[in-house]
């Protein structure tokens, strides 16, 4: 089981000495699986990271970019056997290390690391002073080595975080989940919504999607893992993320409508995984053309979902 340390003094002995990637980590790309898979070969696999990404600190009214919460990205790196995530809280007083103060005091000292892997564009210290290259040489100084991953490109485009919110903006996942390895998912707790769905005959499960870049609005066939509580497991559905035109002026949130199930979702945590566009937001002429919308969006989910 994955291990997740909030801090990096006074790690216990047991955490130290782990071959490492280092980046934020955003969607847990496959450029991002090509270091992790590096670091894999060199002793216990760790990853060190920043919660929140340091944009968010230095840009705080920035647009949400993010493609993960921590919750999501940390669920990822558990499935691909990463033994200790170093979740490193950032704020100014370690934006404000520079570059070998940052591998002297967090990297060598306080985690005490025997391998580091970063990709070839990495930077890092006060003011992004530090390459890939100052990385080599100031671990070799501090006593561990370091390994510069290529860039990884898919179809000769090197894929990035900014290409996939691109195809997401675009209401195209399937090519996001090319870039990604993986669909994109959305995750965390089911919350108390208007049940205005229960009154539709299509119950949702109800999510907020605040901090996240956000797929084009729309209804979309979803597969969903109910993470926590009784009724953990896999389904289909379908899923509507937007702001709900039928119903005025609202925050976005994402409802996710659960096929052939029954029961009590809320407060328990779930995974919602981005398979198809379906259609975008629309408002109709009154709740009977909504319902029998909704209807043959959730035929047309069915069929997508069976032929995966």
């Amino acid at each position: 089981m994955m291990q997740v340390h909030d801090h990096w003094q006074g790690i216990d002995a047991s955490a130290r000495g782990t071959s490492c990637a280092l980046g934020n980590f955003d969607g847990v790309h496959l450029g991002h699986r090509a270091v992790i898979d590096m670091a894999r070969s060199h002793g216990p696999l760790g990853i060190i990271t920043f919660e929140p990404h340091p944009r968010q600190v230095f840009a705080p009214d920035s647009a949400p970019f993010r493609l993960m919460n921590a919750e999501a990205r940390a669920n990822r790196l558990a499935k691909l056997g990463v033994k200790h995530l170093f979740q490193l809280p950032f704020d100014k007083q370690l934006a404000t290390l520079g570059p070998e103060a940052f591998v002297r005091d967090i990297l060598a000292d306080g985690l005490g690391i025997r391998h580091v892997v970063i990709g070839a564009d990495f930077c890092f210290g006060k003011g992004r002073a530090g390459t890939a290259a100052d990385l080599q040489a100031l671990g070799q100084k501090h006593g561990f080595e370091t390994t510069i991953a290529p860039l990884v490109a898919n179809d000769g485009t090197a894929i990035s975080s900014t290409a996939i919110r691109t195809a997401l903006t675009d209401g195209r996942p399937r090519d996001a989940a090319a870039m990604l390895g993986h669909w994109h998912r959305i995750e965390g707790e089911v919350i108390h919504g208007e049940k205005r769905g229960r009154e539709l005959g299509y119950p949702t499960a109800n999510m907020s999607v605040a901090g996240l870049h956000l797929p084009r609005h729309g209804v979309y066939a979803v597969k969903v893992d109910v993470l926590t509580g009784p009724n953990k497991g896999s389904y289909n559905g379908a899923a509507s993320l937007g702001v709900r035109p039928m119903f005025g002026v609202n925050q976005p949130n994402l409802e996710t409508f659960l096929f052939d199930f029954k029961g009590d979702l809320y407060g328990q945590h779930l995974s919602i995984a981005f398979v198809e566009y379906l259609r975008p937001e629309l408002k109709f002429d009154g709740l009977p053309a909504l319902i029998a919308q909704m209807e043959a969006d959730c035929q047309q989910a069915r069929q997508i979902l069976t032929a995966l």
